[in-house]
């Protein structure tokens, strides 16, 4: 790979960059070659066998996917699509001949309920082939992805499970393939003549394209070379230590047509930042964890902006939060102080170095906390803080803090688990949720600080946020993780008006009312930030509509969705490493590369 002053040539487009490493990959097309060839293989696949609806897969959270190949020249390519939608499993199904048979195949796939078979006529021309599908399709979901000349379809009339088919065979036919089983594109063609006794002329199913699709940005009516411009700028935040490095991502017209990771973890050069990685969301948590679960509950009429603190939290009663209302929380002109006391206020006394049921709250390695430490200190603290600014816009982290608490006493869910159940594993969100390091080995989570004062160590894995590291890592205002690519899926889902996969997360009118603006003294929504009218601040950047909205991170992240323009722009980075660094801010990165997405849709192709 050839390399430049700044460590390493970034990551290539991600309709470009098939494959989840940290390596360039070249692209199969680029840009309208790209689309001539699509365009072709989307006029010759046919869906086949779909009377039950498998196809596009839906309930993602039920389902355990193994992806089987055997000679499929572009399996990299297919099975690194698959992944981006739900994690899949792979099977080199090659290493089941001889000793070990397609039998043996079945009995390690036992633990799977869905099994995406990829084969071409020289793969059909093993009996044991059409045995292993055929028996597997009683009990399991199967679906066949056919590449190939109508030879193929005539091998497959004893098959009953769903069968995408396709004449070309090329990388292209291959991603192709891989988004139609997930819905991020539809199928449209049927048959034009009779293939065996099974099939024949006019048989084909409909589907419709209900998530993101990957492509090149040509397909959304954008030049690749008018994007040249986030490199630039990327490539400046890394040489002026702004920071190590970073992850964008845009989806327009609900297709992802730019994504890159550039630089690495740490300021030594030892990980590169891959697409893939989890970052620390920092105050993205607001929006994409406790605003989502206070949208749900409002939709189904658990929860009422109009009531108050009192009415959903026993112990604000007594307090001067009882008749706040939960409107005035969301847009943070309810006069709650902006942050409790964290590290400074806790005593020797209040942690240990090791795990013990006196000391079962970790904040990070060889720091654990004492039992109810936020049911006796933090919780009475934020309940009796004064209240100085009310019906002033004060942004406040105690006020997610406070819907935190109230979500969790609607639903007697806490709002990890909840946030995890209801969105993200039912979108296919594999990397998003609280605790990462419950799931995830730190090599995959991008580091922010390096605590010398309390924690005494760098924070990888640990939330960075220290209010939100005392309440074990689970916050209403921070704690939450996650990849550039989740964060796209959850926020095209509200740009879709709470729709995404063929699931209704919430009614179009509840996105409107909370990503509208709400609030008479400033830009705010009902937890979302929105676009700011005052010219001079170019926020959240200089070119963006006044439908914009999303939210910012302190660790150097962000997310602006702008229904005008279709789109949805992700920057993740953690400029907190080793230190916090003001360089992210100063030199407008964020708001820089979001301009360079505008002018790129305005000079078109």
């Amino acid at each position: 790979m050839i390399k430049n002053k700044w460590g390493r040539v970034p990551l290539v487009l991600l309709g470009f960059a098939l494959f989840n490493n940290a390596c360039a990959q070249n692209p199969p097309l680029t840009g309208q070659a790209f689309i001539a060839e699509e365009r072709l293989v989307g006029n010759s696949t046919v869906l086949l066998n779909n009377a039950s609806y498998l196809i596009p897969l839906q309930k993602l959270e039920d389902l355990k996917i193994a992806s089987v190949h055997f000679s499929n020249q572009y399996t990299a390519v297919f099975d690194s699509l698959l992944n981006k939608y739900n994690k899949v499993d792979l099977f080199d199904g090659n290493a089941y001949s001889g000793n070990k048979t397609l039998a043996n195949l079945t009995s390690d796939l036992k633990f799977y309920n869905t099994i995406i078979v990829q084969v071409n006529d020289a793969d059909l021309s093993n009996p044991d082939l059409i045995d292993f599908i055929s028996s597997n399709q009683k009990n399991k979901n199967v679906i066949v992805a056919a590449f190939g000349n109508g030879a193929v379809l005539g091998k497959l009339d004893a098959v009953t499970a769903p069968v995408i088919w396709t004449e070309r065979v090329s990388q292209v036919s291959a991603m192709y393939s891989a988004e139609a089983i997930f819905g991020g594109i539809g199928i449209s063609q049927k048959l034009t003549k009779n293939y065996s006794s099974v099939y024949k002329t006019g048989m084909g199913f409909i589907t419709d394209k209900t998530r993101l699709q990957y492509t090149v940005p040509e397909e959304a009516g954008i030049n690749a070379a008018n994007l040249q411009g986030i490199d630039n700028i990327a490539q400046e935040a890394i040489r002026e230590h702004a920071t190590p490095g970073c992850v964008v991502l845009v989806a327009k017209d609900g297709k992802v047509i730019f994504n890159k990771a550039y630089g690495y973890h740490t300021y030594d050069n030892v990980i590169p930042d891959k697409l893939t990685d989890i970052f620390d969301l920092a105050s993205m948590t607001k929006v994409s964890a406790t605003t989502m679960e206070v949208m749900q509950l409002t939709d189904q009429g658990k929860l009422s902006l109009e009531k108050t603190l009192g009415d959903y939290i026993p112990l604000a009663r007594k307090s001067n939060k009882n008749d706040i209302q939960i409107r005035e929380v969301l847009m943070h002109q309810a006069g709650l102080i902006p942050d409790i006391k964290s590290f400074e206020k806790v005593k020797p006394t209040d942690h240990s170095t090791d795990s013990s049921a006196a000391y079962p709250t970790k904040v990070s390695d060889h720091y654990y906390l004492r039992k109810d430490y936020y049911k006796d200190i933090m919780f009475p603290e934020m309940l009796s803080s004064p209240l100085k600014t009310r019906g002033q816009y004060v942004y406040s982290d105690v006020s997610m803090l406070f819907m935190q608490e109230v979500v969790e006493n609607i639903t007697a869910v806490p709002i990890n688990v909840y946030v995890q159940q209801h969105f993200y594993n039912p979108l296919g969100m594999q990397t998003a949720g609280f605790l990462p390091l419950y799931r995830f080995s730190p090599d995959r989570i991008v580091p922010t600080e390096n605590d010398k004062e309390y924690r005494m160590s760098l924070l990888d894995g640990y939330v960075h946020d220290p209010t939100a590291a005392l309440l074990g890592g689970v916050a209403g205002h921070a704690g939450l993780f996650g990849s550039a690519n989740d964060v796209a899926i959850l926020y095209q889902m509200v740009l879709n008006r709470g729709s995404y996969g063929g699931t209704q997360y919430f009614k179009p009118e509840v996105v409107d009312l909370f990503t509208s603006k709400q609030s008479p003294v400033s830009r705010r929504g009902l937890g979302f930030d929105r676009w700011d009218p005052i010219a001079d601040r170019h926020y959240p950047s200089k070119l963006a509509s006044d439908q914009a909205y999303g939210h910012t991170g302190f660790t150097g992240t962000c997310i602006w969705v702008d229904p005008k323009y279709n789109l949805v722009y992700v920057f993740l980075s953690n400029r907190v490493n080793p230190s916090v660094a003001s360089k992210l801010l100063s030199l407008n990165i964020r708001p820089r590369i979001q301009d360079v997405v505008y002018e790129a849709i305005g000079k078109g192709l």
